[in-house]
């Protein structure tokens, strides 16, 4: 027998294939785990509360995520039936439906919001399987500004956060500033004054400091840990899906949004790490992942997952690229996802704790989108394509009596979305516009 614990070389970590021994690979895998972890369960933190599921509701959210990002890194890094790229790419809750998801739920509830999941991630996956013909079509540019976009529609979100969470009696009040504002600079602190290699924890860090502060306050109900099971497994369609043509166009639309962004990571993983050009075997792979493990994330109750860029940027960083040694982070997401306790204890983080991480992490989502922008360059038909899809996409879901006139449908797509005005503008323009003349 085997003995997988000195089986294989360390030297393989910087190899695609090639066996790690466990004891080696294990520290790795988990490094990625503690980069995503904030950013895989905040996008459901948010989600949940502006649909008003409960905390048991919310716990068991948190609980599906970790094990639904553990299956989607799995399916990428080993591909089943055309599902995953063979790449070492980490999945995670996507924070790009969150706008969205959090409109559909206020106005339609949860179980729309479910429904639109499943069919818009049949339609991102089968979409995929086909993503040599269309892929060219979000250009660069397209992606920036749809990813800027992104970012200034969480900024609200944040805030909202920040303040107590939408609809809180003490909402605005000095302790939930007080919570927020004591998060936020510890993660300031920690990115300033920790080591490289540690600073990818930042967000994780003030997380856990807000937090204790919290315990300190008083301001943390432990009551729903009470009767907590040891050991629970995901449930099958635990919100029976309602299918809302407008929350499924919308989020249809943000699902191509996230094939664009992740056609970016797998194209950056290739070129960066592997030293040569994504294939479009592996972009397909990749997008069918995204699209049909989304799916199965709805069906278990959950939100869309999508490819996490911070796991690529520690990849690149530290050049560890063995797909057995990422696995291991997989699994220990998967068996994580099985232990409610760890979703009920997640759920009782106040909003104002919550808000002052991710209001860091929206601005980054901003600043991200706009290094983006400036990678492409500010020639004449990008800054058109950027300016004005960003400033009618922006601007008019600001005023957003200016649909009253239209449509039902349409004021359901894009009223509330600005994200879905950014996109459908930018994809027109940049099949409308002249391209560049070369001098």
């Amino acid at each position: 027998m085997r003995n997988i614990f000195k089986d294989g070389s360390v030297d393989n970590i910087y190899k695609l294939d090639g066996r790690v021994p466990l004891l080696n690979a294990v520290p790795f895998g988990l490094q990625h785990i503690w980069a995503m972890f904030v950013a895989n369960i905040a996008p459901v933190l948010i989600v949940a509360a502006a649909c008003n599921l409960s905390e048991s509701e919310t716990a068991y959210l948190v609980q599906c995520a970790m094990f639904i990002a553990g299956i989607g890194t799995m399916f990428q890094l080993y591909p089943k039936f055309r599902i995953g790229s063979g790449l070492p790419i980490v999945m995670g809750i996507s924070f790009t439906f969150v706008s969205v998801l959090c409109v559909i739920g206020a106005n339609y509830g949860y179980p729309a919001c479910i429904g639109a999941v499943i069919v818009g991630g049949i339609f991102e996956g089968t979409f995929g399987l086909f993503a040599k013909y269309w892929r060219r079509l979000i250009s660069p540019i397209v992606a920036a500004s749809v990813v800027t976009s992104i970012g200034f529609s969480l900024l609200n979100v944040g805030a909202t956060s920040f303040g107590g969470g939408s609809g809180s009696p003490d909402f605005g009040s000095f302790e939930n500033l007080f919570l927020g504002s004591v998060t936020l600079l510890s993660c300031i602190l920690f990115s300033i004054f920790a080591k490289k290699k540690w600073k990818p924890l930042s967000i994780l860090f003030g997380l856990v400091v807000g937090y204790i502060i919290a315990v300190v306050i008083g301001a943390v109900d432990f009551s729903s840990l009470n009767d907590t099971r040891i050991i629970a497994f995901p449930k099958i369609l635990p919100y029976k899906p309602e299918f809302n043509i407008g929350a499924i166009v919308s989020v249809a639309l943000i699902y191509l949004v996230s094939a664009a962004e992740t056609i970016g990571d797998t194209s950056v993983i290739s070129a960066a790490v592997l030293k040569r050009p994504a294939t479009d075997k592996e972009i397909s792979g990749a997008i069918t992942c995204d699209g049909y493990i989304s799916a199965l994330s709805g069906m278990i109750g959950a939100i869309p997952i999508t490819s996490f860029s911070q796991n690529i940027g520690i990849i690149a960083v530290t050049k560890v690229v063995n797909r057995f040694t990422i696995f291991t982070g997989a699994v220990i997401m998967i068996l994580a996802g099985f232990f409610p306790v760890i979703g009920n204890a997640l759920a009782t983080l106040p909003e104002a704790v919550l808000g002052g991480c991710t209001i860091m992490l929206f601005g980054n989502i901003v600043l991200s989108g706009i290094q983006m922008l400036s990678d492409c360059g500010f020639t004449q038909r990008n800054v058109t394509i950027a300016a004005l899809s960003l400033s009618i996409g922006l601007g008019f879901t600001q005023v957003s009596d200016i649909f009253c006139n239209m449509p039902v449908i349409i004021q359901n797509i894009f009223a509330q979305n600005c994200v879905a005005i950014v996109f459908v503008l930018a994809i027109i323009m940049n099949l409308i516009l002249p391209k560049d003349e070369k001098n």
